[in-house]
């Protein structure tokens, strides 16, 4: 009851953010969010790290985020590059200090380029032309996924996908996570995006959707890694808030991608 009460209780506000929300509300909402992520992750692969030295580390990693308000993916590199640049410094500042000062730069430094710089995405793609209803429809093709992945896999699960990863995880409900998706994307496609082509629609989804599995795979590996289940305990039934948008982290890159260079393919 928990699970489904949290799961409604976010869809709700999610809801109310995409197509209530200013832009600046939204963006503000992602930096807190992405605040909480980097803050689940850094607790996971630098436990033994003081707090009050996690906190910097935190604030540099949302300089992307900063930089993805304008728009454009020069400032969200801009910003990536900052953030990388000053967490150098601040190792360099605090190395005396620090017991292994190479982990807390790779360890972190990769959590920018998972965390920041993917879910800057998000608000990259706010950014664009109906950016709203393409944020939609990546959240319900991941949200129908994940869904329709674990009731096919429980009842129809024989062959395991990936069993040194995630051994509960198999290829009946990979498939059935891929049609889950495809069904909710022509649902959104039907009332927000009528314009677009089907095929490119199609294609997109099927490609978003293997993708979306293999974030949360990705995040498995890194949880699997430290021994850890789960990445806190935010969201009740859920576990962290890194849990919940592990799919989203590599789905909108790629959306954004196709959008940006694909915008002419995108109506046929």
């Amino acid at each position: 009851m928990k699970r489904l009460i949290t799961g409604v209780l976010a869809s709700a506000a999610w809801l109310v953010l995409l197509f209530r929300g200013p832009f600046p509300l939204f963006w503000l909402a992602i930096i807190a969010l992405a605040a909480v992520a980097i803050a689940e992750y850094l607790a996971i692969v630098l436990p033994a790290l003081d707090p009050r030295a996690k906190a910097p580390l935190i604030l540099f990693g949302l300089f992307p985020l900063l930089g993805a308000y304008a728009g454009e993916p020069v400032a969200l590199l801009c910003g990536l590059s900052l953030a990388l640049l000053a967490l150098l410094l601040y190792t360099l500042s605090r190395y005396a200090s620090l017991a292994q000062p190479y982990e807390v730069i790779s360890r972190t430094g990769f959590g920018y380029l998972y965390l920041s710089l993917c879910s800057a995405h998000l608000i990259l793609l706010m950014a664009l032309p109906q950016g709203r209803a393409w944020l939609l429809l990546l959240t319900a093709l991941i949200v129908a996924s994940d869904t329709a992945a674990f009731y096919t896999g429980s009842k129809f699960g024989r062959h395991k996908l990936c069993p040194a990863i995630s051994p509960g995880k198999t290829w009946e409900g990979f498939v059935g996570g891929l049609v889950g998706s495809l069904g909710a994307a022509l649902l959104v496609r039907h009332f927000f995006l009528p314009e677009q082509g089907l095929l490119w629609l199609c294609l997109i989804v099927l490609l978003l959707g293997s993708l979306g599995a293999a974030g949360d795979l990705s995040e498995s590996v890194i949880k699997r890694a430290f021994g850890v289940k789960d990445s806190g305990r935010l969201l009740p039934g859920h576990g962290g808030l890194l849990d919940r948008i592990d799919s989203l982290l590599l789905t909108a890159p790629v959306l954004y991608s196709l959008l940006y260079f694909g915008s002419g393919l995108c109506l046929k």
